[in-house]
């Protein structure tokens, strides 16, 4: 019995030991002289995603109870950064070849070159035709339940190729997933790929072989497909390609169609993700699928958009973070927003990024590990859209005059994709005060970025504060700002 209390005591105290050097490394980390580069957008100047030069710690033990103040602890780690991005949608690749090599290079460089651009890693397209394509179309003819029609000659002419112009600009690596909006309109109970309707039970395994096709089609045509997504907006009616399923009906067929029949063609790699809707009913849709153990085994994630706001719901922030708390074993990942009604007098609209911002640390700060704009490219009307539902990108093109138009909402995104990386951690990081939003990561080469973003109309003075050392910086009014703490 004494041996045993030896035994105990000294395994006791190596673990002690090993959690205090633990803790130590951690704390020289942050009490080195580091320097923090500051890059800003902000309204009323021409700052966008501007270096501002740079800003060295000095000691703090102990902020001030009124000071600003925005707290981050590396030792406290969350979830792994996959990527962000934008729709590589039928609109956006024809809108890109209807522009001279020049702009078409420029475009490829904004976004996706990791030095010059933003470093987008992340896409979605859709399969089949969405509302932001020119017309409807199918890949079958009419009827064909065997799929022996299967063809996707139409994607060869635009989206292909433009996604992979895209890969080549990314590294020769994007991590692509796919949408569907509405499935052949034989196999729907209103005969029609608008207008919502649902899939006719008879068609189920067909309409999930048809996942397959693609999947297959494409990877054959030389773009590996990482993931799909069930159904797009399972739960809405359109006057565009749409289709509605239940909780229950999409997890009744993910349990016994698709799930199964992407594993017997060996697609089982694929990352499957439900839901593809707004955060309203994000929660109940998810746990209703991935509480039935026989669903949830083929489930990697739960996708979200935010068109709740349209709604005059508000963005529903607490449902995604809840989400997350009730299944951390899944995935979280925003598949699609962006600003409505396009209005070409509103392009420079300030609001257009700030909502980006807004989400963007909201829903990484939930848990989220990827991130998906809607359409990487439109024209300048918004478009080309087959029923008039035109929409803001982040970058728009004039196809008259072949030049581009950057939005807010390109810089705002740029400062999270640019300086957040592939593989990077979340960690801890809060203000002391609501004025200020932000999130922070660490890079996989050990540097911060850390994103703190301003949305009132003051200038904000505020310490970036880590384990007793502060960096004094000055936010702007209506400014985000990425800290890049080498």
């Amino acid at each position: 019995m004494k041996k045993r209390f030896s035994f105990v005591w000294i395994f006791t105290s190596i673990l002690l030991l090993s959690s205090a050097v633990h803790a130590q490394k951690a704390q020289e980390y942050a009490t080195k002289n580091k320097t923090v580069q500051v890059f800003i957008t902000e309204q009323g100047s021409d700052s966008r995603l501007k270096d501002a030069g740079s800003v060295t710690f000095s000691a703090s033990p102990q902020p001030g109870e009124t000071d600003f103040s925005v707290f981050v602890d590396i030792n406290k780690k969350f979830q792994t950064m996959l990527g962000v991005g934008g729709a590589l949608t039928d609109a956006s690749a024809e809108t890109f070849y209807k522009l001279p090599e020049a702009t078409r290079n420029e475009f490829l460089t904004a976004y996706f070159d990791k030095n010059k651009g933003i470093g987008y890693t992340l896409g979605r397209t859709n399969i089949q035709s969405c509302d932001f394509s020119t017309d409807s179309y199918s890949y079958i003819k009419e009827g064909d339940a065997a799929l022996k029609t299967f063809d996707i000659s139409h994607d060869e002419k635009y989206r292909i190729p433009f996604i992979k112009a895209v890969t080549a600009a990314a590294g020769g690596k994007l991590m692509l997933f796919a949408s569907p909006w509405s499935p052949p309109a034989f196999m729907k109970d209103n005969n029609n790929v608008l207008h919502g309707g649902k899939l006719l039970a008879k068609y189920d395994q067909s309409w999930a072989n048809f996942f397959v096709k693609f999947i297959k089609a494409y990877q054959a045509s030389g773009i590996p497909v990482w993931g799909l997504t069930v159904q797009n907006e399972p739960m809405a009616t359109q006057s565009w390609e749409s289709c509605k399923f239940t909780a229950t009906e999409e997890r009744d067929f993910v349990k016994n169609f698709l799930g199964p029949t992407l594993k017997k063609n060996g697609l089982a790699d694929k990352k499957l993700i439900v839901w593809d809707h707004n955060r309203d009913l994000l929660y109940q849709y998810a746990s209703t699928i991935l509480e039935d153990p026989e669903a949830a085994k083929y489930v990697w994630g739960i996708g979200f958009h935010w068109y709740e706001t349209w709604t005059k719901a508000g963005p529903q922030f607490t449902n995604t973070r809840l989400t997350h708390e009730a299944f951390p074993d899944k995935n979280l990942i925003f598949t699609e927003g962006c600003n409505e009604r396009y209005d070409a007098a509103k392009v420079g609209d300030w609001t257009l990024g700030e909502r980006y911002g807004e989400s963007m640390i909201n829903d990484f700060n939930a848990g989220t590990v990827a991130w998906t704009d809607w359409n990487i490219l439109l024209d300048e009307k918004g478009g080309p859209n087959h029923v008039g539902n035109f929409c803001f990108a982040p970058i728009h093109a004039d196809t008259k005059t072949g030049l581009l138009t950057y939005t807010n909402s390109y810089y705002y995104i740029g400062h999270f994709s640019k300086f957040i990386k592939v593989g990077a951690r979340r960690i801890a990081s809060s203000a002391s005060r609501d004025k200020l939003l932000t999130t922070a990561y660490q890079n996989p080469d050990g540097s911060l970025a850390v994103v703190v973003m301003n949305k009132t109309d003051e200038k904000i003075d505020y310490s970036l504060w880590i384990k007793g050392q502060a960096a004094h910086i000055s936010s702007n009014p209506h400014s985000i700002e990425t800290l890049l703490v080498n």
